[in-house]
Order: C-alpha cells, then structure tokens, then sequence
C-alpha cells in the first residue's frame, strides 16, 4: 500500500519510458504499477484554456461593432460637454433657468437610448413590413407641420412647443423605405418605370412638403439622399446622371428664386470674396475659432456664445468647439465622425444581404454628411444651411434620430455576426453596393441572395 522511495522512482521511469515509446498515447493505472497505453482523448489535451482562448470567447460574444459604439459614447459625452457650455447663458436668457437646454437635452438622450437599444434587437428585415407605414405616417405629419406647425422665424418647421422637426424623422425615414424599394426592385432598376419615376414621386413628394415650410437645407438633404441611395443600390447610371441634373436644376431654383435662398447665397459669395464682408452670423464664427487657436481658451471660457453668435448650443455650436477646445478639440471631432463613416461602412460592407447593407450604408452617410454640411456652413465652405450636428447640437429630433439610426446599424452588425457563428467560422461577405445580386444566391442553405457562402471541407 505504501512504497518506498526505490518503487515510486521505478514506477515514474517507467512512466517516462512508455510516453517516449507511445508519443500520441497516455498511460493509466500508475498506482499498481502495470502501465498499459490507452488512447489519449483531445479534449484532455488542453484542458485550462488560456487568457487568449477566453479573451478570443468573450469578443465572439458581443456579436455588435464594438469600435462603432464607442465612437458614438464619446460623441455624446464630448456633445454633452458642449452643449452645457454652450447653453447656460442661452437658456438663462431665454428661460430664466441655466440648466433648462441641459436638461431637455439629457432628457432626449435617455429617449435615444431606449430608442437605439430597441432597435438594435429588432431584426432590421422587419422594415420591409414598417416602411410603407413608415412613410405614411412621415407624409402625415408634415402636412400637419404646414397646418398645425409652430411658426418661428417665418417658418413653420416644428410642432409640439417647437420640440419635434418632423423634416430629421423624414431623412431616416427615406432612407429606411428606400432600402426597402430599391432592395425588392433591385432587379428591375434599370426599367425607367421602376427606377427614376417611382423615385422621384417619392422624392418630390416629400421634399415638396419640407420645401412648402421653408426648410432648403433639409429638402437638398432629401434630394441627395435619395440619388445616393439610388446609386448604392446599383441604378443605371444613365438614370443616376438624369437625377443629378435634376437635383442641379432644383438647387439652382431654390437658391435663386425664394428669399432664404437668394439671401444665404449672396452672404457667401460677398463672404466668399471678402471675408469681412461675410454674414453676421459667419463672421462671428471665424472670430471664435481665431480666439481658439490651437488649443482654445478651455471648455466654459468661450465669448462668442455671449457677444452675438446666433443659437450657439444648436447650430452653432460647432463654433463653440472651435474657441474652446481649439484646432485640437475640432481635429479630435473630425476623426470621430471619420471612425463612424468607417465602421458604418464596414458594418455595411460585411451585411448579410444588400437590404442590410444599404440601410447601414445609407444612414451612415446621413450622419456623416450631415455633420459634414454643418461644419463646412460654419467656415464659409458653403452657403449657411442651418443642419444640426449630429449627436453634438442640442435639439430632441436630431439627437433622437441619430441614435435610432445608430440602433439599426448596430442591428446590422448582430445580424453579420450571427450568421458568422451559424457558418461556424468568422468570415467576409463582402457586399458591393453598387452589385445588384442577381442570382448569386445559394438555394437551399438558407442564405441570403447576394452574399458569398462560405465552403466547407468534405470530411476525411
């Protein structure tokens, strides 16, 4: 029962000696003595997983764009920042209470986040069922903006107090059904029929009704929107050119011959040869970031916002940025808006079919375009529009809207990275949104059309 120290020595040698001779084999029944091979068993091979295999797990599990979501905390952390600073003498002024914009603002923020949360969970192969409501519904309340709506400034743009701009719900909502429409006719876009006439319906619909507000900016917004996602989802090219000259013969219109837009293009165009002589509202803007220089005057500290710049917590609030957090702080801003548009459209290039694809892809380019828009307004690149900065400027529909897209990207991505589990491996499908994924689908293994499967190796 006992052994003495000779026996234990022999009996490991022995040990030793049979797993030289039998490699691939274990040996059992150390305890007698008599050793016999047995077959080693794979999982008894590596039984404590390492630190990389539970790291490796844990990220597998996430099944979301993790840097995507990131880039959207710290945009709503550094627009809470901003827009704390920029309305405290604005909501003193106008509410008698510094924290009113603040608060509304953090208000609108618990709503995008359950909205963004939301969607995230529902299958965005939903929106086939939802987008003709949808788009009902959209139509509706903007004729009741021209009925019911809130007049400010010669316009009637909000309704509810001024809290709700159903034009930012029209924007996500276009891009929502024309993903739809387009991804259902993507076999029959190059028919004029079913192409270029059902679009510009649409598009002439609702930009007409945000025109009749006025709202310039938002209608060009929509007008683009809608030749984008034409041209992702691979229209004829032929059509796409048709569109473009249309929506240049619009703009020219609409800049020219109504009193916003005449008004807004001579301020550029003085500004744009005299910067001295630019608008009011411009020229305020180049002095806030000439005083912010590198590294600004510090968050709080900023003189614009209390000497004349116009709405500082809305849309100029890009401004702001400029004299407080200086050329850093809008550099720094830059690059996230940049991390956005590249997880969007990777999340939009490894979709599960060109449906998902475009919707990620076209309301990333919403979000991006529109920040581009109003940062470019704010320096005198274009004429002043006006746009919000998305998840930056304060304001209920923008931030709301914003993060419900967000939701449905994110959508986008789970779905990706469920049906990577289901093929057992991690792979690409990458999905070229000009392709019209006529046929390439597999019948028979459940997968999408228009995405590459992945092989499978016969077993030995």
């Amino acid at each position: 029962m006992f052994r003495t120290m000779g026996e234990r020595t022999k009996v490991r040698s022995q040990r030793r000696a049979a797993k030289r001779r039998f490699p691939s084999m274990v040996v059992g029944d150390v305890g007698t003595g008599n050793l016999r091979a047995q077959p080693m068993r794979p999982l008894e091979t590596n039984r404590l997983p390492n630190a990389n295999s539970r790291a490796s797990g844990r990220i597998t599990q996430l099944r979301f764009d993790v840097l995507m979501v990131l880039t959207v905390i710290t945009l709503l952390v550094f627009g809470l920042i901003m827009v704390y600073s920029a309305s405290y003498d604005y909501s003193l002024l106008w509410y008698d209470d510094p924290m009113e914009m603040f608060q509304r603002q953090l208000l609108w923020l618990a709503l995008g986040l359950v909205a963004l949360i939301t969607l995230a969970n529902i299958d965005y192969h939903q929106w086939r069922d939802w987008a003709v409501p949808l788009i009902v519904v959209t139509g509706l309340a903007l004729l009741y903006v021209l009925v019911q709506g809130n007049l400010l400034n010669g316009a009637k743009r909000t309704i509810f107090g001024g809290s709700v701009q159903p034009s930012e719900l029209t924007k996500v909502a276009v891009v929502i059904y024309l993903s739809v429409w387009l991804y259902s006719k993507r076999d029959q876009l190059g028919q004029v029929t079913y192409g270029l006439v059902p679009l510009a319906i649409i598009l002439g619909f609702l930009g007409g009704l945000i025109f009749l507000e006025p709202d310039l900016s938002a209608t060009l917004s929509i007008l683009m929107l809608g030749g984008l996602m034409f041209f992702l989802a691979g229209g004829d090219l032929r059509q796409i050119a048709v569109i473009l000259l249309v929506a240049m013969v619009v703009g020219f219109l609409m800049v020219n011959f109504t009193p916003t837009g005449k008004a807004r293009l001579d301020d550029y165009l003085r500004g744009f040869n005299d910067p001295t002589q630019s608008s009011s509202h411009v020229f305020r803007s180049y002095g806030a970031f000439a005083k912010g220089g590198w590294f600004g005057v510090g968050i709080g500290k900023a003189e614009a916002k209390v000497t004349g710049l116009p709405v500082p917590p809305t849309d100029s609030i890009f401004a702001v940025i400029g004299e407080e957090t200086g050329i850093v702080g809008v550099v720094f801003l830059v690059l996230l808006y940049s991390g956005l548009l590249w997880r969007g459209l990777t999340i939009a290039r490894r979709a599960p079919d060109q449906m998902g694809a475009l919707l990620a892809g076209g309301l990333t380019f919403w979000i991006v375009i529109e920040a581009l828009i109003n940062m470019a307004s704010m320096i005198s690149l274009i004429p002043f529009t006006g746009n919000a900065l998305p998840f930056i400027s304060a304001g209920g529909s923008s931030l709301v809207m914003s993060m419900a897209s967000i939701g449905i990207i994110l959508n986008v991505s789970r779905l990706s990275e469920k049906k990577k589990e289901d093929h057992g491996k991690y792979f690409n499908a990458v999905i070229d949104l000009r392709r019209r994924d006529r046929g390439r689908g597999i019948s028979g293994d459940g997968g999408a059309p228009g995405v590459a499967q992945p092989r499978t190796r016969a077993r030995q």
